[in-house]
């Protein structure tokens, strides 16, 4: 794992993953418009540095939803890690706690909820893909808060998986013997294979995952339990009010990486107006794009509480296992120090919307 920065990593994980694979994780919808506009976008924002300012310590820790973090960065929910290294979701989680930052375990994970709680004292989050069967719903996230997660993180941006035209030319399925280890129980742990028009993930989504989720299922599931409900992804103030109204504890502001709606708003484009709306009625984090520190400055400047992180930390997970995603983890956050130090704010309450210009 040489590499300088993280935009360095999607070249090497091609080299080692297989295509269809590698496809899978990099790839976006249609013509992924969406998914070069998440990059693009975050290059057109300006700094406006200060100078003279005491930055001999550069404090990057902060909260998210009241816990304490290493800095603003989550890892965010991705689908089967062990198609990256064998140890999947466990090597993410033991990287998570090394660092001291939120890791946020997808529904679609390779490992359980629990052997992952087994195994990292970091601070976690469920994400929740919704089923037609609600009691599949109510399970997992009973089974959530029962081994200690902070938070449900429920993903709203798929009633339909995107038009992923990589997937659809690899006609992309799981490897046989991966299973989702969480939805053993209610026998739908397994994803199509030998799909031969669409993929894998595509079948199984149509046949079982709920496209008439709407916002009265959201006090449903804060029903059922303590936690705080994290409403991920947003992209409009209209919504973000509506979620707001609902009791969402936070919203993220995200198109899926590029890989739902082509030709959306980039997410570092849509977040001011998401966070003009809630204003402090909740947190607010952003994904889609982050491949430097400066990115994070720069969500953090237009009012994100964190940002999520994906495709590096999985490109990294399969270069390197635990190591790779600590490495990937680690080389975010000197940068996000060295950007901090240079901008003239040394801690995280110094960033504000005086950094940037549009």
């Amino acid at each position: 794992m040489q590499f300088t920065n993280l935009l360095q990593l999607e070249a090497l994980a091609r080299e080692i993953l297989d295509p269809g694979t590698f496809d899978f994780i990099a790839g976006g919808a249609d013509d992924e418009v969406t998914l070069r506009r998440n990059r693009e976008d975050f290059e057109r924002i300006a700094l406006r540095p200060r100078v003279l300012v005491d930055v001999s310590n550069v404090d990057t820790s902060t909260t998210v939803l009241g816990t304490p973090v290493s800095m603003p960065v989550v890892l965010a929910p991705t689908a089967g890690h062990q198609i990256c290294c064998s140890d999947g979701e466990l090597a993410t989680a033991r990287a998570a706690t090394e660092a001291g930052i939120l890791m946020a375990l997808s529904t679609l994970s390779t490992f359980s909820i629990e052997e992952v709680a087994a195994v990292s004292d970091a601070p976690r989050w469920f994400q929740l893909y919704v089923y037609q069967d609600r009691e599949v719903a109510r399970t997992l996230i009973q089974r959530a808060e029962g081994a200690g997660y902070k938070g449900i993180c429920v993903t709203v941006d798929v009633p339909r998986i995107g038009h992923r035209e990589r997937d659809l030319r690899n006609a992309y399925a799981f490897p046989k013997e991966l299973v989702l280890a969480n939805l053993v129980e209610m026998q739908l742990e397994r994803l199509p294979v030998g799909v031969v028009d669409g993929t894998g993930l595509g079948k199984y989504i149509a046949s079982k995952w709920d496209a008439a989720l709407s916002w009265k299922d959201i006090d449903w599931f804060a029903s059922l339990s303590s936690l705080p409900i994290i409403i991920k992804g947003i992209l409009t103030a209209e919504d973000a009010v509506i979620a707001a109204e609902h009791g969402a504890a936070a919203v993220v502001v995200s198109n899926h990486g590029g890989r739902q709606l082509d030709s959306a708003i980039s997410s570092i484009a849509a977040l001011p107006e998401v966070v003009e709306a809630v204003g402090d009625r909740m947190e607010v984090l952003m994904d889609g794009g982050v491949r430097r520190g400066t990115d994070v400055l720069k969500a953090l400047a237009l009012g994100a509480r964190a940002v999520m992180l994906g495709r590096p930390y999985l490109y990294g997970l399969a270069l390197g296992g635990q190591e790779g995603v600590r490495r990937v983890i680690e080389a975010l956050g000197q940068e996000l120090a060295l950007a901090m130090a240079l901008s003239g704010r040394p801690t995280i309450k110094d960033v504000d919307a005086t950094l940037v210009k549009m």
